[in-house]
């Protein structure tokens, strides 16, 4: 009889043990599901130590790296970039309050046709995600690529829901340059706060 006392009560600790360890690592019953594919670098998390942020005016987070400095681009907007010779922009980051018809159901479509009216060419859509997890809610994204007249790009650019608004987060790099910087930009993706 003492052997079944502790065999049941070893079972009932084990249990015990894997319903914390099951609320812990989801967040407590969170939904927060991590992307998978092109966006499995997608997890919410911290910006590494020495960053700095902007905010834009609706209060959105955007953190950025040491050697990057503030530009001015639409008001209301925190724009960053890495700049290189000849003002070539090497790494761009902005994020912007939510403004226009955008929903998180149809950002796939939205994203690449809001680039072409900007006035990009060559647009091409190469994966898109809408269960992506924010530190502060969750979002849509899509990675793109285009040309302006200056050099082809290629993008993160991510409609991220949050408690009490909805902002867009874009982080960019000229193609020849995006295999050096995307663990960069992908990093301020996953620190974003709508």
């Amino acid at each position: 009889m003492p052997r079944m006392r502790t065999a049941v009560g070893a079972v009932a600790a084990a249990a015990v043990v894997g319903v914390l360890i099951a609320s812990l690592t989801t967040g407590g019953g969170s939904s927060r599901v991590r992307a998978s594919g092109p966006f499995s670098w997608l997890a919410p998390s911290t910006p590494p130590a020495g960053w700095k942020v902007a905010r834009t005016l609706a209060g959105a987070v955007l953190a950025y790296p040491p050697g990057w400095r503030s530009i001015v681009t639409d008001p209301g907007s925190a724009s960053v970039a890495l700049v290189g010779k000849g003002g070539l922009i090497e790494g761009y980051l902005n994020a912007t309050p939510k403004g226009g018809p955008e929903t998180l159901a149809d950002w796939t479509r939205f994203r690449p046709q809001h680039n072409r009216q900007e006035g990009d060419r060559r647009v091409r859509l190469l994966a898109g995600t809408s269960s992506a997890s924010f530190r502060s809610g969750h979002g849509s994204c899509v990675i793109d690529s285009y040309v302006t007249s200056r050099a082809a790009y290629r993008e993160i650019a991510c409609l991220v829901s949050g408690p009490t608004s909805s902002a867009v987060v874009v982080a960019a790099a000229p193609s020849a340059l995006w295999d050096e910087r995307a663990a960069t930009l992908q990093r301020a993706i996953s620190s974003f706060l709508a």
